[in-house]
């Protein structure tokens, strides 16, 4: 960490000497390791350590952002020099610039890193990916193939210093563990896919149970039909549930709001959905993946209460937007966007079997596939994969379909929230029930 703080220090040094009237620099070290088995062979291994330097540098209103991984003192002062010699081909703004305040991060009770990482062998790493392929393998016979089984982590230090003060570092570590089988079903192929992900390998699931699942899912898929055109209810599974609060996060993204590109413009302090419907972005988290004492700009991350029991309270800023529409940034800059930390709904008190057991009829929905949302109207559509639900139970799988309906009035209608919320990404979520949607089928 003192290297990675050191040159970010340097650059910003020979950035104000190069006549930058403010600068910030990012400098990461990442070290990598990924194995890929498919049948009963690594087909594809990976290490590596990468670095590079992110300078950002404001002179005379305007801003210039450039990278680079050579880190010898006179190719840094080169580097340096173009940079601030960009920023004069730049038109000024008025609202870029650094953060108003630096303030100090804590990163001591984060628990973002995890020595197991660095303490596992590489050998159990490469066995991790191979009994994951070879138990998917053997779950069943109908298992002919696979896009294959995956094993990774990674360590990365990550250092940021500015020009008023603030000095900042921290480590983190993050592994994960996958599979994506393939069933025959006559002459169609069924894939399926299961993982996950943590900051250590202590909070991952098992190679077996990540194995199992994913095969399971591949054989409940076969015999996969399309269902009728109906409006019925439909579940959301925890996985498909989290891509659909990736478009909403999308729409409460200060940068969208600001040119108009969500459907939230103008909402703050309305219902927009049903009273389960509590949504926070918290980047202190203990364990999160999206958790990290600092923002991208240096500014502290925090708890935000996005949605309270249906109304929306705020948007998620960055510095840029926050000045754009006067507000405070919520630490969420991410480089030059609006990133999320961990983005979540609140998880209710039932089991995915629960909320299964009652519905009379419905969709389970385990996959989708395509984009089509629209965040200036808010129109959702998705093809989907799943099951149908008949009187309280899964009845055939089913394929080829397409749920459609708008996020507003999904995020009403939500009648139901699982308690199965699994931290494993920057934006997650639990199962929930939506009371009424079109699915479009036959």
């Amino acid at each position: 960490m003192a290297d990675a703080l050191g040159l970010a220090d340097t650059a910003v040094e020979l950035a104000i000497a190069a006549g930058a009237s403010d600068a910030e620099a990012t400098c990461r070290i990442v070290t990598r390791f990924s194995a890929q088995a498919r049948d009963r062979e690594i087909e594809k291994l990976e290490r590596s350590t990468s670095r590079f330097l992110a300078l950002r540098v404001f002179a005379d209103g305007a801003k210039a952002t450039f990278s680079t991984s050579d880190f010898t003192l006179e190719s840094m002062r080169e580097f340096v020099r173009e940079t601030v010699a960009a920023a004069a081909h730049v038109a000024p703004d008025p609202l870029v610039g650094l953060p108003d305040e630096s303030l100090s991060a804590n990163a001591d009770d984060l628990e973002i890193f995890a020595e197991d990482v660095e303490r596992r062998d590489p050998e159990a790493k490469i066995d991790d990916a191979l009994l994951i392929e070879r138990t998917a393998r053997e779950f069943d016979p109908r298992i002919v193939n696979s896009r294959g089984s995956r094993a990774a982590d990674s360590s990365a230090t990550t250092a940021l210093a500015n020009s008023r003060g603030f000095r900042g570092s921290y480590r983190s570590t993050t592994v994960s563990r996958g599979s994506s089988p393939i069933a025959a079903d006559g002459t169609r192929k069924r894939i399926a896919s299961y993982g996950s992900a943590a900051r250590s390998y202590a909070a991952l699931e098992p190679a077996i149970s990540i194995a199992r699942t994913a095969a399971q899912r591949a054989i409940e898929s076969i015999g996969a039909r399309k269902p009728d055109s109906m409006r019925c209810p439909v579940i959301f599974e925890r996985d498909v549930a989290s891509a659909l609060l990736g478009d909403l996060f999308n729409s409460v993204s200060a940068r969208n709001v600001a040119i108009g590109n969500s459907f939230l413009v103008g909402k703050i302090g309305e219902r927009i959905g049903s009273e389960l419907v509590t949504i926070r972005d918290d980047g202190r988290l203990p364990g999160g993946l999206g958790t990290s004492p600092f923002d991208s700009e240096g500014v502290p991350t925090q708890q935000t209460l996005v949605f309270e029991r249906g109304v929306l309270r705020t948007y998620l800023f960055d510095t840029y937007y926050g000045r754009k529409l006067g507000a405070r940034s919520t630490g969420n800059s991410a480089g030059d966007g609006i990133g999320p930390n961990n983005f979540y709904l609140e998880p209710g008190s039932a089991s995915l079997e629960e909320l299964i057991a009652s519905t009379a009829r419905g969709v389970l929905v385990l996959d989708t596939i395509g984009f089509a949302t629209e965040y200036v109207s808010g129109t959702y559509s998705r093809g989907a994969r799943g099951f149908l639900i008949e009187n309280g139970a899964l009845s055939v799988p089913l394929d080829e379909f397409t749920i459609a309906g708008n996020i507003a009035t999904i995020l009403s209608n939500i009648d139901a929230v699982g308690q199965d919320l699994r931290f494993d990404a920057g934006i997650v979520s639990p199962s929930f029930r939506v009371a009424e949607m079109t699915v479009s089928g036959n």
